[in-house]
């Protein structure tokens, strides 16, 4: 620490200010929804199943067609979603 000498700028440049507890969420917002229920990984709750294999699937996609797809989807004004 600096000691602070008269005619010096009294600002503590440097020194860090911390508290031993911060703020939880719980703390902010003390009647959220609990949804630990949601972090279950299991093979029940697996949508594709245990033989998906996201490598050879993402290899599979047609990079083209899927650019020109969400160029057409950006592009397309509608009603609710004015395009760019």
């Amino acid at each position: 620490m600096v000691v602070m000498e008269e005619g010096k700028c009294p600002v503590m440049h440097g020194a860090h200010s911390t508290s031993n507890t911060g703020m939880k969420n719980t703390d902010w917002w003390p009647k959220n929804l609990n949804l630990s229920i949601l972090h279950q990984h299991d093979a029940k709750s697996n949508p594709i199943g245990v033989d998906f294999d996201y490598a050879e699937a993402f290899k599979s996609l047609d990079y083209g067609a899927l650019k020109s797809d969400l160029h057409a989807l950006m592009t397309d004004s509608q009603d609710w979603w004015p395009a760019d």
